[in-house]
């Protein structure tokens, strides 16, 4: 397999992070290129590096900085999978900017109107639920979801192993005529689709995100954004709260010590850094985006997942499910 390609100068804590989560990637045996300035990244190892002078701020405008700063890492990383040179990108840089790299640079696949965030949402005890659009389109039109059902059960199948995934759109209510008139057009051409190897199942509520009533959730970027970070805050929260809590009595550390296994367990499933970042589904490339505040551990599984996406062929498929 060619190299993944990952930006090292992308995210709050790189470059040390970023490349010392890829170095353990490449001790997992997967083949990893850095891209950024040589002079910057510190210990690389044996990792081969592709130089890049500039570096687009997480704050900056993303279309504007991807057009200007031709010598950007994330641009550099992007055309390293459109020339063959790597066999996907990962990043934990400004988003708009992975994404608007990501597009210019690898190009859509034919006839995806829109690309799109695919995002796993952590489902107690049960597989988690791949929720799309995560923010790469704030506005949307309702023949997009059906793309995004499609594009998101091809994901499903080969990320979850789930072989007919069941496609739910996110709602107020779980009767059909419930939701906004963007919510009940979409639900009219979901439900008049034909998805490729999945079923669309109708309307699910935010309190649906993490139990197993659907595999796929599809929404627009704007919705689907907020709902996912009101679930990472309210996470947060609830961890913070019983830490806290726990640590309030002597009787409560010592039941403390008891659970600390499962704690960690628990932990380990809720937390972002355990699935490593989204793909951007709709790219003729595999495109891996990761949390701004990613560490070694989250990016090397973000690099894992990048590796896996690849050698699924995720790419091939669905532009094969999107053709037909």
């Amino acid at each position: 397999m060619l190299p993944i390609a990952v930006d090292a100068m992308g995210g709050d804590h790189a470059p040390s992070e970023i490349v010392a989560g890829a170095r353990t990637a490449a001790d997992d045996g997967i083949p990893v290129v850095l891209v950024g300035r040589p002079g910057e990244l510190g210990d690389t190892g044996d990792l081969e590096v592709i130089e890049a002078s500039e570096v687009i701020a997480m704050d900056a405008e993303p279309g504007s900085s991807v057009r200007r700063m031709k010598d950007s890492s994330l641009v550099r990383a992007a055309e390293a999978v459109r020339d063959g040179r790597a066999s996907a990108m990962v990043s934990a840089g400004n988003t708009g900017a992975t994404m608007a790299s990501a597009l210019l640079r690898m190009g859509r696949i034919k006839g995806v109107a829109r690309p799109a965030i695919a995002t796993l949402i952590p489902t107690p005890g049960s597989t988690p639920t791949v929720m799309l659009d995560s923010g790469a389109n704030a506005e949307c039109q309702p023949e997009w979801l059906v793309q995004f059902g499609q594009m998101g059960a091809v994901f499903a199948h080969h990320r979850l192993g789930i072989a007919e995934p069941r496609v739910a759109l996110l709602s107020i209510g779980e009767e059909p005529g419930k939701g906004s008139p963007f919510v009940k057009e979409a639900y009219a051409a979901l439900e008049a689709a034909t998805l490729r190897d999945a079923e669309f199942i109708g309307n699910v509520e935010g309190r649906d995100l993490m139990t197993d009533a659907a595999d796929v959730i599809v929404t627009d970027g704007f919705t689907g954004n907020v709902a996912l970070k009101t679930a990472e805050g309210a996470l947060k929260a609830l961890l913070t709260a019983l830490v806290t809590a726990m640590a309030g009595r002597p009787e409560a550390l010592e039941a403390a010590d008891v659970l600390a296994p499962e704690l960690d367990d628990l932990y380990r499933e809720f937390h972002p850094d355990t699935y490593g970042g989204a793909m951007l589904l709709g790219v003729k490339g595999v495109c891996i985006i990761s949390h701004g505040s990613t560490n070694a551990v989250a990016m090397r599984n973000a690099i894992g997942v990048a590796s896996e996406m690849v050698r699924a062929d995720v790419v091939g498929h669905i532009t094969t499910a999107v053709a037909s």
